[in-house]
């Protein structure tokens, strides 16, 4: 998928909504918890309640990695449950991965080789070496680290030398590695007011934007500064809207809350486009 398709996608769901799909069996209601396969009964009813909202899925892989083969197992039939339901939903592996040579090789292959996934989340530390084998697959992303929400964000990504802050040397840097058809950009959104910044470096680059509902972030905003030409934005809600509601009715929860987010979406989409 390009970024014109995906931009024809946001448009004919009038959403840029992602969903993350970040699974805790100790959070389930408690006969999702004892279904035979918790993790993957969970995400499908989220799944099943949500996706006429959304054009994207996050799963994270360490919700599913911290359960060992079992979780894999779960991730893999999510993925491929999703794909099944709808081919033209966008899916993101939230795995951070960063490192050089065959191994990132392997990283590369294990997510796009595997599964039927689009994107993967990519810590750009180790420079272009660390990222490229994922540009290699096509029609596949590479989404890259920018600036994060996260208190540790002040340690290094707004480190500044000579008037460049670090992000937007990772900004500059890494665009041209790739195209926008293959590179995005994590940008959180409790930071919201950056993006104006983050636009002059790479105005015509999706971004992917987590952070709005559980974490603060406001979806106005992001709207506000980060909106390009073709959208340009995949903003992801996770706790927001799958642990909504801790009943067994999470699932209609989970839909409302999402159809909240799409209709408010609808509107700054009408306003652009």
């Amino acid at each position: 998928m390009n970024s014109r398709e995906l931009f024809h996608n946001i448009l004919k769901k009038k959403s840029f909504l992602c969903v993350g799909l970040d699974p805790e069996i100790s959070k389930l209601p408690i006969s999702v918890a004892r279904a035979e396969d918790p993790i993957f009964e969970f995400n499908k009813r989220i799944i099943d309640a949500t996706h006429i909202y959304t054009v994207a899925y996050k799963p994270n892989f360490a919700f599913y990695e911290s359960y060992g083969q079992k979780g894999m197992a779960a991730l893999d039939k999510t993925v491929r449950y999703i794909n099944k339901l709808d081919t033209n939903i966008f899916i993101i592996a939230d795995a951070k991965r960063g490192d050089i040579g065959n191994t990132s090789k392997m990283y590369a292959r294990a997510v796009f080789g595997e599964m039927p996934i689009d994107a993967v989340t990519v810590a750009p530390y180790m420079g272009e070496d660390s990222v490229t084998p994922f540009l290699s697959y096509p029609q596949k992303w590479a989404v890259i680290l920018a600036l994060t929400s996260n208190k540790g964000a002040e340690d290094f990504q707004y480190h500044t030398d000579k008037g460049q802050r670090l992000f937007e040397r990772v900004l500059a840097v890494s665009q041209k590695w790739g195209t926008i058809d293959n590179i995005m950009y994590v940008v959180g959104a409790t930071r919201a007011e950056m993006l104006a910044d983050i636009r002059k470096i790479v105005p015509n680059h999706f971004l992917l934007v987590p952070g709005v509902g559980a974490q603060g972030g406001s979806l106005a905003e992001v709207a506000k500064y980060g909106m390009n030409s073709r959208c340009g934005l995949l903003v992801n809600s996770s706790r927001g809207i799958i642990y909504a509601d801790s009943s067994e009715h999470f699932a209609v929860t989970a839909g409302n809350k999402a159809r909240e987010m799409q209709e408010e979406m609808a509107g700054y989409l009408a306003e652009r486009f």
